[in-house]
C-alpha cells in the first residue's frame, strides 16, 4: 500500500509463488549438501531397491533421528521417493546426479557452496554497508569444496579434453616440459598431470598454506617426484622464460592484482610457450549473463567469495563474471598477441583462453 495515496498494489501471485520456490530450494540445497557429505545419497543408491529407515540407518552408520528428518526434506523435495510402507529409494536418474558414482556430474558437490557462503553472510552484509572485503581465511572448507568442484569439471577431463586444446605442449609432455599452475589450490590438477607425464616437471603456486599442505600430502602419498608446491603470491612472481606451459583454473578473477599476475605469467613463458586460462563464462553485461544457465550461482559465489576476497586485500575485485571482453583486453595488455577462446561440451561454466606471444 502507498501510504501517501492509499493505493494498493496488486499482488503478483506468480512471482510470490516463485519466491516461495526459491526459499524452499535454498533450504533443500543445505540438505542436499548434508546428504553428500554424510554419504546418504551413496547409501541409498547402494540399497538395491526401496528400504526402510532402519535399513538405511544401519547401512549408513548415522543417527536414526537425523536421518529420518533428512528423509522428510528429501521426500518433500521429490529427491527421494517413499511408498505406502514407508520404504525409501533414490531413483537411478536422481542417483546419477547426486552420488560419487558419477565423479563428473555430482550436483551434491555444488550444493555445499550454499552452506560455505552462508557462513560469512554477516561479514558480507557489513561490506555492503562499509565497503572492504572478507579475507580468504574466513571461509571454512572453501578449498575443500573447490577441490571437489575442480575434480569434476577439470581434473576428470584434463587429459582427455583440456590439455589437447594446446596440442604443441600436449605432444611434448610425454618427453618432458616445464609446467606451472598458478593458484593451484590443493594441487589435484597438477598431480594428475604429474602422474600422467612423469618426464615433465610441474610447479604449483598458491597463497593458501592449508591448501598447499593438502597438495604436498597427496603428492607424497603417490610418491611423485616431478611436482613441487610453493607458497607464493603470483603478483610477486619474477620468473623469466622458465615455463613451456602455464595454466590457471578459475583463479585469475580471484586475484588482488590480476593485471600484474597476467603480466608475470607472460614474462615466465618461454618463447613458443602457451598460457591456458580456464575462467568463468561471461559476456561483460548483466543482461547478457542472465541467459547463462548458472548465472545466479556464478554471481552469488562471486559476490560472497571471489570479489570480496580480492577486495579484502585492497585488490581489483574483478568478480567471477568479469567477462570475455575484459579478459581478452587484459591478456593483450599483459603482452599476449594471439588469443583463442574455446568452449568444451563437458564444462558449461567456463571459457578456455589460449594465449600466446607473437
Amino acid at each position: 500500500m502507498c501510504t501517501a495515496c492509499g493505493f494498493h498494489a496488486p499482488v503478483d501471485n506468480d512471482f510470490a509463488g516463485r519466491l516461495l520456490g526459491i526459499v524452499n530450494n535454498g533450504a533443500l540445497s543445505l540438505m542436499i549438501s548434508i546428504g553428500h557429505r554424510t554419504g546418504l545419497f551413496d547409501t541409498l543408491a547402494s540399497m538395491g531397491g526401496p528400504a526402510t529407515l532402519e535399513r538405511i540407518v544401519e547401512a549408513s552408520g548415522l543417527n536414526d533421528r537425523y536421518v529420518r528428518e533428512w528423509l522428510g526434506a528429501m521426500v518433500a523435495g521429490r529427491v527421494v521417493l517413499v511408498d505406502e510402507d514407508d520404504r525409501y529409494w533414490l531413483p537411478d536418474e536422481h542417483a546419477s546426479s547426486l552420488t560419487r558414482a558419477n565423479p563428473a556430474g555430482n550436483m551434491g558437490v555444488f550444493a555445499q557452496y550454499v552452506a560455505v557462503l552462508a557462513d560469512v553472510e554477516d561479514e558480507v552484509v557489513n561490506c555492503f554497508k562499509n565497503g572492504g572485503g572478507v579475507p580468504y581465511r574466513r571461509f571454512r572448507r572453501f578449498h575443500e569444496v573447490m577441490a571437489e568442484d575442480s575434480g569434476q569439471s577439470t581434473v576428470s577431463n584434463l587429459v582427455s579434453a583440456i590439455l589437447p586444446l594446446v596440442p604443441e605442449a600436449f605432444a611434448r609432455m610425454e618427453s618432458g616440459i616445464d609446467v606451472l599452475d598458478v593458484g593451484c589450490g590443493s594441487g589435484r590438477a597438477l598431480i594428475r598431470m604429474a602422474r600422467e607425464f612423469p618426464r615433465s616437471r610441474f610447479v604449483g603456486l598458491d597463497i593458501s598454506a592449508e591448501a598447499l599442505a593438502v597438495a604436498t600430502r597427496l603428492a607424497d602419498e603417490e610418491g611423485l617426484t616431478n611436482v613441487w608446491f610453493e607458497r607464493r603470491d603470483a603478483s610477486e612472481m619474477n620468473d623469466q622464460g622458465r615455463y613451456d606451459l602455464i595454466t590457471t583454473f578459475d583463479a585469475v578473477h580471484d586475484q588482488a592484482q590480476p593485471a600484474k599476475v597476467l603480466a608475470n605469467i607472460r614474462r615466465a613463458l618461454r618463447d613458443g610457450g602457451t598460457y591456458l586460462m580456464q575462467d568463468i563464462q561471461g559476456t561483460g553485461s548483466h543482461a547478457g549473463d542472465a541467459a547463462h544457465p548458472m548465472a545466479q550461482f556464478i554471481y552469488t559465489v562471486s559476490c560472497m567469495h571471489c570479489m570480496t576476497v580480492s577486495l579484502s586485500a585492497g585488490g581489483a575485485g574483478l568478480g567471477a563474471a568479469w567477462g570475455r571482453p575484459l579478459a581478452e583486453r587484459m591478456l593483450r595488455e599483459a603482452g599476449f598477441e594471439r588469443i583463442d577462446v574455446r568452449e568444451l561440451e563437458h564444462d558449461p561454466q567456463n571459457f578456455y583462453y589460449l594465449a600466446r606471444a607473437a
